[in-house]
């Protein structure tokens, strides 16, 4: 190779890539551009199914408390929350407390989420009072299925 040619390949490897401050300032934009990002994300939809999903747990756990303490146990659901008592609907043999122990079991909607359906009873054998439905309204909407014979929550 002719010397002029090694004196341009030196001058060309010495002049590329980027210094540390076009660096640092790339970052700089970057970081900026995705906290206004992470700021416009919406979260409904993830509240909607986190909430069904929890509504779901819920409504099976009141049948397998019903089930192993042999008793009756209610799902008392209204447009703000949903949880679990005892004996009836009305909650006139208390609540059902979390496993802990020291918690009712009771849940609110979170903001723009609303709740529909009707309360289920669940007998000492874990047969649900009727057929019964709940949705779960926000950017989505989830239905929760209780079959009439057998419990079965989907």
């Amino acid at each position: 190779m002719p010397e002029s040619a090694h004196a341009m390949d030196r001058t060309r490897n010495e002049t590329s890539g980027f210094t540390i401050i076009e660096l640092v300032v790339v970052i700089g934009i970057v970081t900026i551009l995705s906290a206004f990002a992470i700021a416009r994300i919406n979260t409904a939809g993830f509240d909607t199914e986190g909430f069904a999903n929890r509504a779901a747990a819920m409504v099976r756990y009141a049948q397998k408390i019903a089930i192993s303490q042999r008793r009756t146990v209610a799902v008392v659901i209204t447009s703000s929350n949903i949880q679990l008592c005892y004996t009836d609907t009305a909650c006139s043999g208390g609540m059902v407390h979390e496993p802990p122990g020291t918690n009712a079991f009771s849940f609110n909607t979170p903001s723009g989420v609303a709740l529909g359906g009707s309360s289920i009873t669940f007998s000492a054998l874990g047969k649900p009072s009727a057929a019964a439905s709940i949705t779960v309204t926000g950017d989505v909407v989830r239905t929760i299925t209780v079959e009439a014979e057998t419990g079965y929550v989907h």
